[in-house]
């Protein structure tokens, strides 16, 4: 007997405007979460992606990912969006609102860098708490900032599609390290004891203390396996540098090829790790691009070494420093968990692509 197969479901297609309103709705991942995630589906859905694949990338379930289906088919964009729950009728204008919207984005307070609740509700004539509301339906942190570089280098595309398919798709004979250096890690003693936490107080300690020294530490991290390879050397010259590839070397199967991911710094390009590359050609170099060191994933595993580690601590010596990061190298070695890379090379480019044309803007 011939298996019974399902009714095709009806493919999606989008127009250019829909396009263009699902991934802006897409990416307000803060504001709209429900419609944000709604806007994904239906984008993977239209680039063909099948309802397996939808669930195992967000994680969701095929009921849900059908549903959404139905639902843009029989309503468009507008049927992801929540229906308006009944209350009391808004008290505000539309154009009041939009006199709030128009303020918040092009003015600025006298004597000040950006618009606070009380601040635009003395102006307005408002309560603080409906300013307040009104920002966050817009999606709107006046109190907020983010620092952005765009980089310059002319291999850029190139290198962020080298580098993104290494980590969504890595070679299944080689292992993948992601490379880099912490340097200048302080070896700080607070000047007063630290108060352990008690109940109903934190624990605190002095903001002033003494310096021992520093370290610099060479960490390998694995993008598979999640497991870390690393040395703390006293400066992070190409000496250095070279002393850890035989490390890297010698930790790792002598047959298997290994493809490392490093940043542009000149330690990794001086004439003697290129004399200690042609030695050894199972060693793959894979450069970022300039001023993108949130493409290298072993930053963060530095950022998670920082926080539990380093941030709170309290050491006399580099010695005890140093004691300190193996301590927590080896506790991270004995149950590893990779870090899992998401965005593809073009959501990146496009991303890159959109603070470009802004800065463009800016400028005009």
């Amino acid at each position: 007997m011939k298996k019974r197969q399902g009714r095709k479901p009806r493919p999606i297609c989008l127009t250019p405007d829909q396009r263009n309103e699902l991934e802006k709705l897409a990416r307000r991942t803060r504001e709209e979460r429900g419609p944000a995630f709604r806007a994904r589906v239906i984008l993977m859905l239209a680039r063909g992606s099948t309802g397996i694949q939808i669930v195992k990338r967000l994680r969701t379930s095929n009921q849900t990912v059908c549903a959404l289906r139905y639902r843009f088919l029989r309503g468009g964009v507008e049927a992801l969006f929540d229906e308006r729950r009944p209350g009391t009728p808004r008290r505000i204008s539309d154009d009041k609102i939009e006199a709030i919207m128009v303020k918040t984005l092009e003015e600025r307070p006298k004597g000040a860098t950006h618009w606070s609740t009380r601040m635009m509700a003395n102006k307005m004539g408002l309560s603080q708490s409906s300013i307040s509301r009104i920002w966050r339906a817009f999606g709107l942190k006046p109190h907020r900032a983010n620092t952005y570089t765009l980089s310059k280098d002319p291999l850029f595309i190139e290198k962020v599609r080298d580098v993104e398919g290494l980590y969504l798709n890595p070679p299944t004979r080689a292992l993948v390290l992601s490379v880099d250096e912490k340097s200048q890690i302080q070896a700080l003693n607070r000047t007063q004891p630290i108060l352990p936490m008690r109940p109903g107080y934190v624990e605190r300690y002095t903001a002033d203390y003494d310096r021992h020294g520093t370290t610099t530490l060479f960490a390998a991290l694995d993008i598979k396996t999640g497991k870390v390879i690393g040395k703390c050397y006293s400066r992070h010259r190409a000496r250095e540098f070279r002393k850890f590839l035989d490390l890297i070397d010698q930790a790792t199967p002598p047959h298997q090829d290994v493809h490392l991911i490093l940043d542009n710094y000149s330690t990794h390009k001086t004439p003697a790790i290129h004399r200690w590359l042609l030695k050894r050609p199972r060693f793959h170099l894979h450069f970022i691009p300039t001023h993108s060191c949130w493409l290298n994933l072993v930053e963060r595993w530095f950022a998670l070494l920082t926080e539990r580690q380093i941030k709170r601590g309290s050491h006399t010596s580099v010695r005890q420093l140093e004691a300190a990061i193996k301590e927590f190298m080896q506790v991270s070695n004995s149950a590893p968990k990779p870090f899992v890379w998401t965005k593809t090379a073009d959501e990146i480019l496009e991303k890159t692509a959109r603070y470009a044309m802004g800065t463009l803007q800016a400028h005009v």
